[in-house]
């Protein structure tokens, strides 16, 4: 299973202090993704992503952003996986999609597939 790029979510109280926060550990906001008016953004620092997202969901999440998350979903369907979250735009061919697994300790995972 191809599982693409790797970033935390965090579920922070707020936004523009975490960002401040990271900002001290050397992270640069990445252009066109997020703000702090929409109260989300993604961060990163070298390989290192992250993002802040404020009021959007309780937990911290582990991200992956596979090039073909419909063909993740449609092995883990398969199996015995727990699922939170599906997207309707699972059922189409193309475009961008998601859908967030629970692992055995109720860690959410996230599968976020961009773009085609």
């Amino acid at each position: 299973m191809e599982l693409g790029t790797h970033s935390t979510s965090l579920a922070v109280k707020d936004i523009k202090a975490s960002k401040a926060f990271y900002e001290k550990l050397g992270f640069k906001k990445l252009e066109g993704l997020g703000s702090v008016e929409e109260k989300w953004l993604i961060m990163i620092n070298g390989d290192v992503k992250i993002g802040l997202f404020e009021g959007m969901f309780e937990n911290n999440i582990i991200t992956f952003n596979p090039e073909n998350a419909r063909a993740n979903y449609k092995t883990l369907k398969k199996t015995d996986v727990t699922f939170l979250m599906e997207s309707a735009s699972l059922k189409e061919e193309k475009g961008p999609c998601h859908f967030s697994i629970s692992d055995p300790d109720g860690n959410q995972i996230l599968f976020d597939q961009h773009t085609d």
